[in-house]
This record gives structure tokens, sequence and C-alpha cells, in this order.
């Protein structure tokens, strides 16, 4: 911890004005009083930053965060910053040495779900951040994007929303049915793009699985009007409600006896357990109602590679054992339909409010757009938002891919392959955030096969179209 003779190393309000003004060989050491901006009431912290612009390698800015130190580290902070210095204080701090005219490889964080796990690679809030890592230490990307704002994300405003890059995840449900299905629920101001990468062979044998998109075509041709359909979903949805919330608490009674906290997600197999224990008539009536509810919904077939667009006020809630990468804007908010189990992060669904804002018509096809499609690279928009867009490159064999820079962030993850950025490799389901200011960055493909990368960018980009 940091001793009373730490005021040595002083505070400074403004990190970036110091770190982007760091000339070649020159290096900066201060302490920061850090607003997590991401956090509810915003708490602060203090870090102390060292930085070195390392006239090796034409200026490359290298930084070193951290939140301990102890004198020992200060008397050593009075020496002049080198390599060496920072490698030792690294080293000591178990941080990475971070270099912000390379990619930066992300370290994921795994939240848990009733459903499953979702697996961030930029997420920044109270139940997970994302770091950025050497292999060995990670630090949260959140610091540097808020110690550097400019320089990690592009323009923004210091502590806007805007700060926060879009969340990239991996969704992973269980392979069981029911147990593996996700909310059901709707968005009013996130959009998400998900990509399909793994079906479950045992879940579904035929390798086309599935998400719940959207509304029966042929439920609503039952009713005469839009009015009478959205009162006869609610109608079965309350219905259900009713049974989901008797089983709810005869659970929590049995989560009690058995020692287990009532919002502590647990494994497939001891919901099956609690779930063998209720009366069977309960259980009879639950999956009739269930099934009763479900049939005002539709199933979207899914296979290995297809892309799904999730617009504002569309419900939808992926099936079991569908592995997705997904895009989506960094804003926490839902709307729950329905859900075939406890809810463990609120009280309530929102079913009433959200069946008044819900879009039942049928959602055109989001074609993908060719955008560039040569002997060594095929580039495709897979989705264009109004607040990010996503494409899915595709590198043949021995070929290089230039990802120019535009002045903001790029999250680039990998889908087949094993290309390479600067001399670091990046598996299949790793991730890279690419500072807005690194310049332009070559993806290398050595491999004899293709490799497939997914970029997300802010913004909608301005490009030709192919073909379509």
């Amino acid at each position: 911890m940091a001793s009373p003779t730490s005021m040595q190393v002083p505070f400074e309000n403004h990190p970036e004005d110091i770190l982007s003004g760091l000339g070649e060989g020159s290096s900066a050491v201060f302490r920061h009083h850090f607003k997590q901006w991401y956090l509810p009431d915003q708490p602060s912290i203090d870090l102390i930053v060292v930085a070195l612009a390392d006239a090796k390698f034409s200026g490359a800015l290298k930084i070193l965060v951290s939140s301990t130190y102890s004198e020992a580290d200060l008397d050593q902070l009075n020496e002049t910053i080198t390599n060496d210095v920072l490698n030792c204080l690294a080293s000591r701090w178990r941080a990475p040495l971070v270099d912000l005219s390379r990619a930066l490889k992300l370290e994921p964080v795994f939240i848990a779900k009733p459903w499953g796990q979702e697996i961030w690679y930029s997420g920044m809030e109270a139940r997970g951040m994302s770091l950025v890592s050497d292999g060995q230490h990670g630090v949260p990307l959140a610091w540097l994007i808020g110690l550097m704002p400019k320089s990690l994300i592009g323009e923004v405003a210091e502590g806007d929303e805007s700060m926060s890059p879009n969340l990239l995840k991996i969704l992973d449900p269980l392979p069981e049915p029911v147990h593996g299905d996700l909310y059901f629920e709707l968005h009013e101001e996130k959009r998400e793009v998900y990509v399909v990468t793994s079906i479950d062979q045992q879940a579904w044998p035929g390798g086309v699985g599935g998400i719940r998109y959207g509304f029966s075509t042929q439920m609503r041709e039952r009713y005469p009007d839009d009015e009478a359909f959205r009162s006869n979903y609610l109608a079965a949805v309350s219905n259900y409600r009713k049974i989901r919330g008797q089983i709810d608490g005869l659970i929590d009674e049995m989560r009690l006896r058995d020692g287990i906290d009532a919002n502590a997600p647990v494994s497939a197999e001891q919901a099956k357990l609690w779930q063998r224990e209720l009366p069977g008539e309960i259980r009879d009536i639950e999956a009739s109602l269930r099934a009763a509810m479900d049939a005002f919904t539709a199933i979207k077939p899914l296979s290995h590679g297809d892309v799904v667009k999730v617009p504002l006020l569309m419900p939808h809630a992926l099936q079991h054992g569908v592995r997705t990468v997904e895009f989506q804007t960094p804003v926490y908010e839902r709307k729950i339909l329905s859900f075939a189990q406890k809810v463990l992060t609120q009280a309530s669904w929102d079913t009433a409010e959200a069946v008044e804002l819900m879009s039942i018509g049928t959602e055109a096809e989001s074609d993908i757009e060719l955008l560039e499609d040569g002997p060594k690279v095929k580039r495709e928009q897979i989705v264009c938002f109004d607040d990010f867009h996503v494409q899915r490159v595709t590198i043949t064999a021995r070929t290089d891919y230039i990802l120019e820079s535009i002045g903001s962030y790029s999250l680039v993850m990998v889908i087949q392959g094993l290309p390479t950025t600067n001399g670091q490799e990046i598996a299949p389901e790793e991730a890279v955030f690419v500072p807005a200011s690194c310049g332009d960055i070559k993806l290398r493909n050595m491999s004899l096969e293709p490799c497939v990368v997914l970029i997300s960018r802010p913004g909608k980009e301005i490009r030709q179209v192919l073909s379509v």
C-alpha cells in the first residue's frame, strides 16, 4: 500500500494531456484520482501511472497502471524511467506493461447466468470488468480508457457513456432444453447482432438450433387485430407467470434448505433435481401453460455462421445449445416478457409494459452486404446500426489484411484460424482492442487455411457495396 511519503509522486487531474504530450525518450510518473464512471455512484480510486515514450520504438507509448504500490517503489520511481525499470515494476505490481501502439489482447470475464454464462471481452460494470492482458497479468480496460479516452476510444466527452466501447461477448447457453433458453426480452436502446459459432450436436442432432424471435404469423391471423393479439398474448403470459411464481417459491424453500442463496445461479443438474421434487401436477400445469404461451411466438432456425440482427423492440430469446458471438450497444436495459426459470437479477417481469411496446410484425431479413470479394480477402458487412457496424473478414492462407485506422477504436474477434498482429497470435474466441491512436494494424494469416475475424467499429461506415 502507499505510504505517507507517496506525496512526492504528484497528482495530475488531466492525465491524457500529460501522456499524449510525451516526446521520444521522455517519461512521466504521477497519481490520479480516477472516477469510475462505469460503476454506480462513480466512486474514485487512486491510480499510479508510469509512462515512457520509448525512443527505441519511435516514441511508442508504454504505460504501467496500478492501484497499489509500496514505499520501495517510490525510490525506484525517482530514478530515470527506462524499459528495465518499467519491466521491474510491472513484475512487482503484477500488472501488464501496455503498449498503446499495438492491438491490446483482451482477457474476458465470465458472468454466470441461470441459463449458462456470458463471456465479456469489453465489459465494464459492477458485475464484471474485462482486462487488457500480457498473458500473465491484467489491468482493467476501463482504467486505460478513463486515463486516455481520446487515444483509446476517439473523440469523446470525459465521463460520457460514449467512453464505453461496444460490448463484445459470447453467449454460452446450457445444452439443456428450457434450462438453457434465454430470457424472452426486448430492448428500447440496446442494439444487438449475433453470429452463431457452434451448435451443440446433442441438443440439436441435425445441426440446426434456433432463437425465439418475434411472433407466429399463424397465431396473429387467429385474431381480428393487433390489439386482440397483444391482449391474448398478455393473458397467456400472465397465466404462466402465476404457476412460475408458485414454483419459484417452492424452489426458494429448497434453496434455503440446501444452503444456497435465493438468487445464486445453479447448474442445470441442480435445477433439475429441485424440479423433480415438485408435485407432478404442478409440473404438468407449468409445461401446459408454457406451451400455450410459447405458441404465440416464432422460432427462427439457426446454423453455424448465421447472423441475427436484433432491432429495437423485437422480442427474442436465444435457445439452448446455440453458442454465439454478440456485439451490442454498451447499455444495460431490457424488458423481460417471460422466462421459464426464476429471474435472478430482478424481482418481477416487465410483461405488461413490454407487450405495449413490442414489435409484432415480421422483421425483414437482414441481408449481408458484400463489400470486397478478392482472391485474398473477402469482407462482408453483417450489420450497420446507427451507433456501430460489424464486418466479417475472411483472410485466405498466407495473406495479410490491413485494418486501416479511422480515428476511433476497433474490436477484433477471431472466429476461425490463428492470425497474428504485431507478432502476437490471436486464437479462436480471443479478441483484441485496437486503440484509436494505434494507426493501421496488420492481421497476418500464416496458416494454410483461411481465417475469419469479426471487426466492430463505432458509427456507420461509409462504403461502396459491391453486391447484395
